[in-house]
Parts: structure tokens; C-alpha cells; sequence
């Protein structure tokens, strides 16, 4: 569809779309063909269990009044995994997260090469099934956590191997480093759930979906200082400004379907003053990007 439809940021797919059997399910069942293995070590005989000559400890587990107390003590455990379970969902939200986590090798591989190179990418648009959008490893669209995730921590250690080769290293310099560009991030991520409340912009974007797309510059970040460490400040420069525009272009492109759908979907003219507001939101949290990218590493 058209990025100016009222669907433009929720494609549809086929079910048996080839390659993706299951967009729902996040990662791979193997338990299956371990269950297999597993059967095929097993001694013939019995249950599965080696024939052998009854133990007293075997004959006290064939005893009904073991077997009841066990069945008791397994319903109770999943009685409390259960309910702990419960518990963690309402603080910390395991399962969203472990949709931004699905990923494998070839995503993680088309997503770095679409940081660095946005400029040929066309097809923009979030793959949904029956409105919930297919995990990351289908979809080189979606947002993940694991690629930000990862990058935070690369560039920590980078910087702390930039400071070293400058002998400036010290584990006080190094956790400041990490909580500047924590704070950062969590200052950029109130700033827009608080531009979009006050635009009064009704979008599917979640406060996850935004970690994600503001995490992707610590991508460009590792980029620019490993090319200063080793090429010096040329070096640093050249890569870094190439990351800045990739990243610029890549959260316009991103953000624009985020942001704009809704007022597409509302009929909103672009001339108007509600979705000039919008499209200055979108511009100034991509060219915030770069400004980060370089106050965050200029000083390594």
C-alpha cells in the first residue's frame, strides 16, 4: 500500500508465506527432536529404564503413598512458577520482551547492513498477521532489543579500550561513560512520549518500540571510534559522519509510518497544523541522533 493509506505501517501477510511458517512463534522448537534423542539413548526394557534388580530405593518410589506425595510436590511447583510468573508480568513485561529478542544471524546481519546503508532500502512497512506484527527474525522491520542491547555494551568496552591506549583508563571513568549514555537515552525516550502526548498523536509506537530505535545508534557509534583507534581522527570523522546521515535517514524513513500514519488514517492535510507538528517531531528526534552520536564519542 501507499505510505499515505490508512494501512500503510500494517502490511498484511499470507500465512503460508514461504520461509515463514509460524510468524507467531519467536523462536525454534527443538524439544521435539531432543525428545527423540533422548528416547533413542534409553535401555530397552520397562519404561525406558534399564533392566536391573529392584533397590530399596526403587521399591520405596514404587510405593503409592511416594508417588501421591511427588504428584502433590510437582503441583505445587507449578502452582508457585505460575504465580510467580504472574507477578513478574506486572512489573517487567517477559513476554514483550521476548518478542524483541527474536531474532537470528541473518536478521542481525540485514539489520547492520541496513543502518549503514538506508539509502536502497524501500519497502519500510511493519509485516503484520491479524493485526500483531510477525517477530523480528521475519521482518527486517521490525524493532528488536538485541541489536541495541549488544551495541550498549560493545561501545562501553570500546570506549574503555579507547581511554586505555590514552592512558586515561579508570573503572570510575568508564561507569560514567556508561551511565552518561544510559541517561541520555532515557532523557530522549521521556522527551518523545512527552512531544507525542502533548501533539496529541495516537500511534502504535510503544515505549520498547522507541529503546529500540534509539539504541541503533550506538551501532555507528562503535564504528566511529574503533575507526579513530585505528586511523586516527580522519578516520574517526569519515565513518562517524557516514553513520550520522545513515541514522538520520534511517529514523525518518522509520519514524514517518509511526508518527504520519495516524494522520493519513484520520485525513488529516498535510498542510495541516496538527501533522506539521508531527513531521517536525520526526525531524528533530532523527537529527537528534547525530548530535548524540558525536557528543557521546568526540572525547575518545
Amino acid at each position: 500500500p501507499h505510505p499515505s493509506s490508512p494501512a500503510a505501517s500494517k502490511r498484511r501477510i499470507p500465512v503460508s508465506q514461504p520461509g515463514m511458517a509460524d510468524p507467531h512463534q519467536l523462536f525454534d522448537d527443538t524439544s521435539s527432536a531432543q525428545s527423540r534423542s533422548y528416547g533413542a539413548q534409553r535401555a530397552p526394557g520397562g519404561l525406558g529404564y534399564p533392566a536391573a534388580s529392584a533397590s530399596p530405593q526403587e521399591a520405596f518410589l514404587a510405593d503409592p503413598v511416594s508417588n501421591m506425595a511427588m504428584a502433590y510436590g510437582s503441583s505445587l511447583a507449578a502452582q508457585g512458577k505460575e504465580l510467580v510468573d504472574k507477578n513478574i508480568d506486572r512489573f517487567i513485561p517477559v513476554t514483550k520482551l521476548k518478542y524483541y529478542f527474536a531474532v537470528d544471524t541473518m536478521y542481525v546481519g540485514k539489520k547492520l547492513g541496513l543502518l549503514f546503508f538506508p539509502y536502497l532500502h524501500q519497502d519500510w512497512e511493519v509485516q503484520y498477521q491479524q493485526d500483531t506484527p510477525v517477530a523480528p527474525r521475519f521482518d527486517v522491520n521490525a524493532p528488536d532489543l538485541y541489536i541495541p542491547a549488544m551495541a550498549f555494551i560493545t561501545y562501553v568496552l570500546v570506549a574503555g579500550l579507547a581511554l586505555g591506549t590514552q592512558d586515561r583508563f579508570s573503572p570510575d571513568l568508564l561507569g560514567l561513560q556508561a551511565s552518561s549514555a544510559l541517561a541520555w537515552l532515557t532523557l530522549e525516550v521521556l522527551a518523545i512520549l512527552l512531544s507525542l502526548y502533548l501533539v496529541t498523536v495516537n500511534t502504535d509506537l510503544t515505549t520498547i518500540d522507541l529503546v529500540a530505535f534509539l539504541g541503533y545508534k550506538y551501532v555507528g557509534m562503535i564504528g566511529g571510534v574503533l575507526m579513530g583507534l585505528l586511523f586516527g581522527k580522519i578516520g574517526y570523522y569519515l565513518v562517524l559522519g557516514w553513520c550520522c546521515v545513515s541514522i538520520f535517514v534511517f529514523m525518518i524513513r522509520t519514524l514517518r509510518l509511526k508518527i504520519l500514519a495516524e494522520a493519513a488514517a484520520e485525513g488529516v492535510p498535510v498542510r495541516g497544523a496538527r501533522n506539521q507538528l508531527r513531521m517536525y517531531l520526526t525531524m528533530a528526534v532523527a537529527a537528534a541522533q547525530p548530535l548524540l552520536m558525536y557528543w557521546l564519542t568526540f572525547h575518545m
